[in-house]
């Protein structure tokens, strides 16, 4: 396991982290249908066994139930596992509607109850989930710098934050990492986000880097014609047709890729994300052991140019066709 160190924060991260969203469940929103705790346990402390160091969740994942499970996995090795979580999303006490919220009190009422259900005195990465106003942004900002400052967390980032939201929030307080969707299929952050932590020293963790399971090359039609009705994943553009098909061709073309290297497609679409140095590590999902097992392999592959330059031309083509499609569909 190849490991980076995040921005300017001076630790060091596997470059795969455990996804904990799907381990929080179905039943909500934002769910992935249901899940086995057990499961989720021996994942987490598989993962672990493999040399990943640390586990990134949410409060909104299963309305704090992905944030229990990891508590509950890392309690007795706490000092070996760093914990990412975040604030700024929540659900509602009718546990049905989603509250958005970047006020300080709620930040802090928000951190505490993270605090409560992992088991732990301090958080290790902790980051405002979703952007909101510029004046919101700032108020979440400065609420952070201040649990920084009283101890509660260790570094302080955002996730799904534009460029230009993190240079107005910048000044107030040094952003130590960013968590932004990055992927195959969506690969904007490296027009100017990318570039703009380098030139600052702000840690990159990317979500996503297989595109919710897509990029797999386990996706079948028939496998997402049977997703739970609470996967979340039914919503998603790129799990519709006309795009599900294209993509499923694009899995296609990337398999003799990563097969001449002995590897899978969820290797190649993860090893593709780590290609770029700015980038610290990838967070990876699993809801059971194997999962985990399948995919820690990329995490000590490095790209042949040869290999990436194979890969920027076929995906200068599909991004090429998405294009196209998403014009063909709007159309109509």
């Amino acid at each position: 396991m190849i490991f980076r160190q995040l921005g300017h924060t001076g630790i060091r991260l596997s470059v795969i982290g455990i996804g904990a969203w799907a381990i929080g469940g179905g039943g909500y929103k934002y769910g992935w249908g249901s899940q086995d705790d057990k499961d989720s346990i021996d994942t987490i402390h598989r993962g672990i066994d493999l040399g990943i160091n640390w586990i990134d969740t949410a409060p909104i994942y299963g309305d704090g139930h992905s944030e229990e499970i990891v508590g509950h996995a890392v309690k007795t090795m706490r000092n070996k596992v760093l914990i990412s979580t975040k604030c700024g999303i929540h659900m509602a006490e009718n546990k049905e509607d989603v509250v958005f919220d970047l006020k300080k009190d709620s930040i802090r009422k928000e951190l505490e109850a993270s605090l409560k259900r992992l088991q732990t005195d301090v958080i290790d990465l902790y980051q405002v989930h979703i952007p909101h106003s510029d004046e919101e942004n700032e108020y979440a900002w400065r609420a952070l710098e201040d649990l920084k400052k009283e101890g509660k967390i260790r570094f302080a980032g955002v996730s799904n934050f534009s460029t230009d939201q993190m240079k107005r929030i910048q000044p107030f307080h040094p952003i130590s990492f960013t968590q932004p969707g990055y992927n195959m299929l969506e690969p904007s952050i490296e027009h100017f986000l990318i570039d703009y932590c380098r030139d600052n020293h702000i840690g990159i963790i990317v979500f996503s880097p297989m595109y919710r399971g897509l990029l797999t090359g386990k996706i079948t039609r028939e496998r997402v014609q049977d997703f739970p009705k609470d996967d979340n994943r039914r919503n998603l553009p790129y799990y519709r047709e006309p795009f599900l098909s294209a993509n499923l061709d694009l899995v296609e073309k990337l398999r003799p890729i990563a097969e001449r290297n002995g590897k899978t497609v969820a290797h190649l679409a993860i090893a593709w994300v780590l290609r770029r140095p700015e980038v610290t590590s990838a967070i990876v999902g699993a809801r059971k052991p194997s999962q985990i097992e399948e995919t820690a392999p990329a995490g000590d592959w490095v790209l042949s140019k040869e290999d990436s330059e194979e890969l920027d031309n076929l995906l200068d083509s599909h991004h090429q066709l998405l294009k196209n499609l998403a014009v063909e569909t709007a159309s109509k």
